[in-house]
């Protein structure tokens, strides 16, 4: 039995007439427009991962018995790739979303993609787009790893076959190309995720049970819902697709503080990039529990300056205003502050390749044909 290597995937050949012609400009906003190529393979108990292809993105039959669409075993990543200062193509911390993705398949079920494979499928697939990457600062391009289960069965177990698959499109940040403070809606009626479930993994169903309480969040003119805890429903965890940050004080003396990683919170990989920005930058940055009284009284005194929160599609937005059933409360003067714009400005010359003494930017070889004009 053939197994399927990296560098089978690195050597799959592009179709000329999609990987290489360049394509229009089209709607920029968050997960609008998609690229026309997908990377595939597929895995089954006797030949694991197998049949590794790039091919036209578009329509795939699925029966409607499917596992994936009845019992929810679905897990994804997303990560960005970016047009460096000299011009090249960088995949931004692709091992950290590999190990992640493969600790989310682990807990819902499904066959772990490893991480040579997975990091070799998002390296290929970004060099058949690669004249697809902007050059254009505020723009980048998104990349969505999906893993679901393909068998055709109501059986109650899990899956034998599954499908992996990569797309991409291009795209501002989640809030758009300007950056603004944004309101957060404290949710007081739902849970994100309890102890020993599936808050710490990407798994699809986290989202969907989300939905909800984001409604809310809009219906009140917030841009993001905030999760507490669902045991004592009074620490703050995350937000809606972000990790938080709260910072105490003012210049030298700025303390940045983020919840613990409890099992209950997704550990971001953004999150773990200010953590370690937030320490080069000379701040103290600390993983501490912080209630929603606290937090929200904190900001009426003025110890908490400024909140922000973290995550790949958002990179570092600060939060301007916090409302709830109760009231709202503006953080700082609304429009956030020095320490969020520091880290921001940080992660975006690491993300560019301004800086490069982390090793945190995997750079794509050119596709055939050069740039795009």
């Amino acid at each position: 039995m053939n197994v399927l290597e990296a560098a089978d995937i690195e050597a799959l050949t592009d179709h000329d007439t999609y990987a290489l012609v360049p394509r229009t400009q089209g709607d920029t906003a968050f997960g609008r427009t998609f690229t026309d190529t997908v990377f595939s393979m597929h895995w089954s108990p006797g030949r694991k991962w197998h049949d590794a292809q790039l091919s036209r993105l578009g329509p795939r039959p699925m029966h409607p018995g499917t596992v994936a669409l009845h019992y929810g075993q679905v897990v994804f990543e997303g990560l960005k790739a970016y047009r460096l200062a000299d011009g090249r193509v960088g995949v931004f911390r692709v091992d950290a979303h590999a190990q992640r993705f493969c600790r989310s398949a682990e807990r819902i079920g499904m066959p772990p993609v490893p991480t040579e494979l997975f990091c070799a499928a998002v390296r290929r697939l970004v060099r058949a787009d690669e004249r697809r990457v902007p050059d254009d600062e505020r723009l980048s391009l998104y990349l969505r790893p999906l893993l679901f289960a393909r068998d055709e069965s109501l059986a109650l177990r899990p899956a034998d076959e599954y499908e992996f698959l990569v797309m991409a499109f291009v795209t501002e940040d989640f809030f758009g190309t300007v950056r603004r403070a944004v309101t957060v809606w404290i949710d007081e009626q739902y849970s994100r995720a309890a102890p020993r479930g599936t808050g710490a993994v990407k798994y699809a169903g986290n989202y969907a049970a989300a939905y909800q309480a984001d409604r809310a969040a809009a219906e009140n003119g917030c841009d993001q819902v905030v999760w507490l805890d669902a045991v004592e429903r009074r620490w703050v965890e995350e937000l809606g697709a972000m990790n938080i940050f709260f910072v105490r004080g003012t210049g030298s003396r700025a303390r940045i503080v983020t919840p613990p990683l409890t099992g209950t919170i997704l550990p971001g990989i953004t999150r773990d990039c200010v953590l370690t920005l937030g320490t080069r930058l000379g701040y103290v940055v600390e993983e501490a529990p912080v209630s929603v009284e606290e937090w929200t009284s904190c900001c009426r005194s003025g110890e908490i300056t400024e909140t922000f929160a973290t995550g790949t599609a958002a990179g570092v937005c600060p939060v301007g205003e916090i409302r709830s059933s109760r009231g709202a409360v503006t953080v700082g003067d609304g429009q956030g502050g020095p320490v969020a714009a520091a880290l921001a400005e940080q992660l975006r010359r690491y993300q560019r390749g301004l800086a490069d003494d982390l090793p945190w930017v995997s750079v794509v070889p050119r596709s055939l044909g050069g740039r795009a004009a």
